[in-house]
């Protein structure tokens, strides 16, 4: 079960279908504020322990912030996994695997709002959880496509059709990454200041070996230097103009399949940088049952660091 909340998601789930439909009337107002220095508690003004809120005069006064929208994937099958029980929904510690990566971003006092892409066999139980949770991030749970791609595609669009801010941020996530960094998260916010595109990453450990076809067998055509070599992770964060025009150019494309996002911003606007943000060990994928045994030893830590995140998100800067 997700870890109860005051607040019942059953109450907000109007304000869900209101908060998406207001990025078009107003996109400032659609969203909480990404903060420019200090940031705020994610939390309404209720659960903020009665702290006085912004005067009318210090809100005029306070710069306009971008939307920074997480986008959380739990779309896949997961054939390589369980094809009856799909990992977005196998309890590690007591948590479905979905839960734990939502809470990551739900207790991120700088991500405004969060997307859930699903496929028909989880939605209910994935809307039951949220439900449970109380995430009152959850803007929207939507129904993704066969593969990866068209998963961001519907979830860019929906953006779109709501009138998300071109210069908006969205961080596109794999829920089967359950144990995602506070850092990493960060990173990818900051970065996105100076690139229009970043992707999580950790250094490879292994030489990579790139191989070409001989016949019947694969040989090695080269030996890249290691120290360039790294392993991608999630999340991959973009400016919203620049995820949605990448897959615009790819949508023209016949041969468009590629396994993640940086991949459609590297081959189809190939002037654009996409920064590196430090990963973690821990940011470890769950495909095979392996890995979801392999993965259960982080989620001690991560209990710890998410508590102390959510407490320090519902303190303000000025009572800490």
């Amino acid at each position: 079960m997700c870890e109860e909340s005051p607040e019942s998601q059953h109450d907000r789930q109007p304000d869900r279908a209101q908060q998406s439909q207001a990025y078009d009337a107003d996109p400032q107002k659609a969203v909480q504020s990404q903060p420019a220095t200090e940031p705020e508690s994610p939390v309404g003004p209720a659960d903020s322990a009665g702290a006085p809120a912004e005067s009318a005069d210090e809100s005029a006064a306070a710069p306009a912030q971008v939307p920074v929208v997480a986008v959380v994937l739990a779309a896949g099958f997961g054939t390589r996994f369980d094809s009856r029980n799909p990992k977005q929904l196998v309890a590690v510690a007591n948590k479905p695997v979905v839960c734990w990566s939502i809470e990551a971003f739900e207790y991120d006092p700088r991500i405004t709002d969060i997307v859930v892409v699903v496929n028909p066999q989880v939605r209910d139980e994935v809307e039951r959880l949220v439900d449970e949770g109380g995430y009152a991030k959850v803007r929207a749970i939507i129904e993704g496509g066969a593969e990866r791609v068209d998963s961001t595609e519907s979830a860019l669009q929906m953006l779109a059709d709501f009138g998300i801010p071109q210069d908006a941020k969205v961080l596109i996530h794999d829920s089967v990454r359950p144990f995602i960094e506070r850092s990493s998260i960060d990173g990818c916010i900051d970065a996105l200041d100076e690139f229009d595109a970043a992707t999580v990453a950790m250094a490879s450990t292994d030489t990579i070996l790139v191989t070409e076809d001989l016949g019947d067998r694969k040989v090695v055509h080269a030996v890249p230097d290691r120290s360039d070599m790294f392993r991608a992770q999630t999340p991959q964060a973009f400016r919203f103009k620049t995820i949605r025009h990448a897959y615009e150019l790819a949508a023209q494309d016949p041969d468009f399949h590629p396994t993640d996002d940086t991949r459609v911003v590297v081959d189809y606007l190939p002037d654009t940088r996409v920064a590196i943000v430090a990963g973690s060990e821990s940011n470890m994928k769950i495909t095979t049952q392996d890995d979801l045994e392999m993965v259960k030893r982080f989620a001690f830590e991560a209990t710890r660091k998410r508590a102390i995140d959510r407490v320090q998100g519902m303190v303000r800067p000025d009572e800490a």
